[in-house]
């Protein structure tokens, strides 16, 4: 299969630039026979939203944005950050996942920063569970930016049976390091890395670029095989739409070799869990 990564720097409020934005590089990656468009976190709004969260948010089932988006995926499958309104007044950092002309999933953010520059506590509701999911590729979970920093969160999915971990980011950049890059990317390579290898899935990260509100944001979406091996990169200071193969026989070559998910036991960790929260409330 195909996968597009489309690492942009989204118009902070303007949906409906972004969404004509999001049709140009859809078309484009379909005339390209890609299989999977990805775009990064609130790629429909931009990220430092604040208190203009009520504006730009969407419920998915009744806009007619997302129901040209659905019509589109019966193409090419398309997964795309946005604010949802669940119900009324009540708001969520979502990623979607349309294909075959309907949502397969829709993800919200469970892990809310709320320190430093992130306020997101303060503007959304947070999201209950990591689920994954069938899709035309295989097994797929969704994960949003500091969700992916949960280790937690990724082994929800691989008990599942994922075969693949979609991870849409506005990772801001910090510091910099000899790669010509910011410092903070290696922490996301590095999650990346041990991942994907641990998990034996692919693992698939895009982020986005630019600058919002006076904030520099770091690139550098990737892709890591089931054996922990980069196999793509985009810039990490541009935009950038980085195409991509990967062979879904590579996960089966991976669990043969490595046999964490043989091995896994979900059962024991839930009652190890189980016994932690007891004794947190004691």
């Amino acid at each position: 299969m195909k996968v597009a990564l489309v690492q942009i720097s989204p118009i902070l409020q303007d949906i409906n630039k972004n969404f004509i934005q999001h049709l140009e590089f859809i078309e484009k990656a379909r005339k390209q026979n890609v299989d999977l468009v990805i775009f990064p976190e609130l790629s429909l709004t931009g990220y430092r939203l604040r208190d203009l969260v009520p504006e730009v948010a969407i419920n998915p089932n009744h806009h007619n944005l997302f129901h040209e988006l659905k019509q589109l995926s019966k193409e090419i499958s398309i997964v795309l950050g946005f604010v949802e309104e669940k119900e009324r007044g009540q708001y969520f950092n979502s990623a979607a996942f349309l294909s075959n002309g309907k949502t397969l999933h829709i993800h919200r953010k469970v892990f809310l920063p709320n320190y430093g520059m992130f306020e997101e506590a303060k503007f959304f509701n947070q999201g209950k569970i990591f689920s994954a999911f069938q899709t035309p590729f295989g097994k797929t979970g969704l994960l949003i930016c500091y969700d992916f920093l949960h280790y937690g969160a990724n082994y929800a999915l691989f008990s599942q049976g994922a075969d693949i971990i979609i991870v849409l980011s506005a990772a801001p950049g910090r510091g910099t390091s000899e790669k010509q890059a910011f410092a903070s990317s290696h922490m996301w390579e590095l999650m990346g890395e041990t991942i994907s290898r641990f998990s034996t899935l692919f693992l698939i990260y895009c982020n986005r670029v630019g600058f919002e509100d006076g904030k520099s944001f770091a690139g550098g979406s990737f892709i890591y095989n089931p054996e922990g091996k980069l196999i793509a990169r985009a810039s990490y200071v541009d935009e950038d739409f980085l195409i991509q193969g990967i062979n879904l026989k590579d996960l089966s070559k991976a669990r043969q070799r490595l046999l964490y998910k043989r091995d896994n036991k979900p059962e024991v960790i839930l009652r190890s869990l189980n016994k932690a929260v007891i004794e947190n409330e004691n």
